[in-house]
């Protein structure tokens, strides 16, 4: 990648939200329920989530060439992530004004940052554009799920026995980095009655 390229990608990471929506990051290993959880956020919400596209992107590579995840394929993920999260952001926010509701909400099934720690967990460094963008994206409430779920195969799925090491892995970088967390776990209703409350809380603070 030449630095033309890299700058193109670097312009078309920024994150874009209105002030208006308070944002949620689910963070975690595979299989701990993080997709499951932001539909039941949505639905307990009645706002938006945003699916993880890096999903549908190896989906796809996999059912056309059974090819896996490579380097080159960070930065096109990454760039689509962000272009979903930013366009569902302003829908969540027009959402909420047509219900008449004074807070919009988005949940984030993962983020850069997530893509950013796999990026270090598989190939032991990111590239340098997702990685500043990664620390540079704001979330109101980032959240690190815990492993506490059965771990479910899929064609993408490869780390069964590896979670509480991924887990540990991302708690390590987000110390490292400052960003503030909370860890979830716990049933599916319990999960959405916690992190209600602590939406709550930050709508009072806030």
């Amino acid at each position: 990648m030449n630095g033309n390229d890299a700058t193109v990608y670097s312009d078309n990471l920024i994150q874009q939200s209105p002030k208006s929506v308070l944002k949620v990051a689910i963070l975690g290993a595979e299989s701990t329920g993080k997709t499951t959880l932001c539909r039941d956020l949505a639905a307990h919400f009645q706002s938006l989530w945003v699916p993880e596209y890096m999903r549908d992107f190896l989906q796809d590579k996999w059912d056309d060439k059974k090819l896996t995840c490579t380097w080159e394929d960070l930065l096109p993920i990454a760039q689509g992530q962000i272009a979903l999260e930013n366009k569902l952001s302003q829908q969540a926010a027009q959402m909420a004004m047509n219900n008449g509701h004074s807070q919009a909400y988005l949940f984030c099934d993962t983020s850069l940052f997530e893509l950013m720690v796999y990026a270090n967990w598989y190939y032991g460094d990111c590239p340098p554009a997702l990685k500043r963008a990664a620390l540079a994206h704001h979330y109101d409430l980032i959240l690190l799920t815990a492993v506490d779920v059965p771990w479910v195969a899929d064609d993408l799925r490869d780390a069964p026995h590896e979670r509480d090491d991924i887990s540990a892995y991302f708690e390590t970088h987000l110390n490292r980095y400052s960003k503030n967390f909370k860890r979830i776990g716990g049933a599916r209703d319990e999960r959405v009655q916690q992190i209600s409350k602590w939406l709550n809380s930050l709508n009072h603070t806030g």
